[in-house]
């Protein structure tokens, strides 16, 4: 095999672990809302226990890339498609670090029963995976149109995060007993908000391996 047809096969083979990587992330950041609305503890269990999986696979993207720098020496487009792996495997792996910060604090909640309107922080989930699952689509497809209209989208979520942070203001207000359990929810709406900011880093990444620049969006 050819130098090239050996980099090209390489390259596969990280690519194919950001995709297991970020498919996971999302899914146990989606089920990690699913087991707070439904006081599932021992499912909150199990996203921090496998957490570790997330972790290694980041690890060994990491690993692979700095190989085939070192090994291929790579320019242009190249090195920056090298880059931005590196960098959106940080994206993914921090959204696994989410769904964990989610699911202890439904450990903490325990089954006691939400004081708040909890549909809005389902709402929230629901646009955020929405966010994620779109942007990968585009950072796989290299499809840079689409990669700044799903940016967009967060200033929606950022809409979401303010509404649901008032409504959860307001309840402590009407029950100051409860000021434990209204912090928690406001940290997993900031978990949420956070998770869509990475989804706009992945449109920024996209951004910077087709046109060689970096570019900041919505800000």
């Amino acid at each position: 095999m050819v130098g090239r047809e050996k980099f090209d096969a390489d390259l596969q083979k990280v690519q194919a672990l950001l995709l297991e990587l970020s498919n996971t992330a999302i899914d146990t950041l989606n089920n990690s809302i699913d087991y707070l609305l439904s006081h599932n503890i021992e499912g909150a269990l199990s996203i921090i226990n496998n957490d570790i999986h997330i972790n290694r696979v980041e690890e060994d993207i990491n690993d692979q890339v700095i190989l085939l720098i070192a090994k291929q020496q790579p320019v242009s487009t190249d090195l920056r498609r090298l880059i931005v792996l590196i960098k959106a495997a940080g994206d993914m792996e921090r959204i696994g670090d989410y769904a964990v910060s989610i699911a202890k604090e439904t450990i903490r909640i325990g089954k006691d029963a939400h004081i708040t309107p909890i549909h809005l922080l389902d709402e929230m989930r629901d646009k955020t995976i929405h966010m994620l699952k779109k942007i990968l689509e585009a950072f796989v497809n290299e499809d840079m149109e689409e990669a700044r209209k799903i940016a967009k989208l967060d200033d929606e979520v950022d809409e979401m995060y303010g509404k649901t942070i008032r409504t959860l203001l307001a309840s402590g207000v009407e029950h100051p007993e409860q000021l434990s359990q209204i912090t928690q929810l406001s940290f997993v709406c900031r978990y949420l908000e956070r998770s869509a900011d990475h989804a706009t880093n992945m449109a920024e990444r996209v951004l910077f391996l087709l046109k060689g620049k970096h570019y900041e969006l919505n800000n």
